[in-house]
């Protein structure tokens, strides 16, 4: 198991280990909580990476599934010291999407699909300033400046020499087509996401009208993929209650979706071809206001 600073990451990668230590050990949750004399619940919330565990905690686990590799305790219990730290979004206060913040922090590979606004890893402060202020009603202006100023952090992922996320974005045209704050706004954020699109770690499609209906009209998704860590997790946002799927099914259907989308959208040359055009579209309209 390598390091990582990421507490909530690591928080759900010892929920998982000692998941897989209590199933190889034959025993149920129930049976686990009822040695421990804990509740139930309790177990499947160290287990789901939903609360923190104390090394104690871990050390009586590993006695009850009986783990005598001592490497292996030493490694778990030091997982359970650093999963109650906390991470750089904290310094913000109360930050929406806490959980999706520490995921993208820590995943070697991001697949998104798109259909109504430019993601925010590839967003400028302009674009972002105007999706934040026109989405989020009776957001306040210190709230608005802070979710921007954790957006616009959130971002250096993408920008990491050492280990830069490999991310693959598949939009609707409709995202181009939208303008978000003005036709100024719209031409910069174009002319940055074909800048970034050029990038070898970033890939980005677009899925034209043209496509007809396509996979994608079920709604915008994500899939986060771990260096260290088998299988994969799918991001659903929505407005007051996000989706977290891992069962190897679910992630299995995203990823097909995902494959269907790249496959009909357009390739990267034409892509930025067609970026190209409707940024000009934005410079026409805004050189023809008065």
């Amino acid at each position: 198991m390598a390091a990582n600073s990421n507490p909530t990451v690591r928080r759900r990668r010892l929920g998982a280990e000692l998941r897989r230590l209590r199933l190889d050990s034959g025993l149920k949750s129930t049976a686990v909580a009822k040695r421990l004399m804990v509740s139930q619940p309790k177990i499947s919330h160290l287990e789901n990476g939903n609360r923190a565990i104390s090394p104690r905690d871990v050390r009586d686990l590993c006695a009850l599934y009986g783990v005598t590799d001592q490497q292996v305790i030493d490694t778990l219990m030091q997982m359970a010291r650093e999963s109650g730290q906390q991470g750089w979004w904290h310094v913000y206060g109360d930050v929406p999407q806490s959980v999706y913040i520490a995921l993208e922090t820590d995943a070697a590979s991001l697949h998104t699909y798109e259909p109504m606004v430019i993601p925010a890893l590839l967003q400028t402060p302009a674009y972002a300033h105007a999706v934040i202020e026109e989405t989020i009603p009776q957001l306040t202006a210190e709230q608005a400046a802070t979710r921007l100023k954790v957006r616009l952090r959130r971002q250096h992922r993408i920008y990491n020499p050492a280990s830069p996320l490999r991310l693959w974005v598949v939009l609707d045209e409709s995202v181009l087509r939208r303008v978000v704050g003005s036709p100024d706004i719209m031409r910069e954020q174009l002319e940055h996401l074909n800048a970034l699109g050029a990038e070898p770690h970033i890939t980005v499609q677009i899925v034209p009208y043209t496509a007809g209906a396509h996979p994608g009209l079920t709604g915008q998704f994500s899939i986060l993929k771990f260096a260290d860590t088998p299988g994969a997790v799918v991001y659903l946002e929505r407005f007051t209650s996000d989706l977290y799927l891992e069962k190897h099914s679910d992630v299995g259907h995203y990823s097909v979706l995902h494959d269907h989308l790249q496959a009909q959208a357009l390739d990267t040359a034409g892509t930025r071809d067609f970026i190209t055009e409707v940024t000009k579209t934005y410079i026409d309209a805004a050189a023809s206001r008065p």
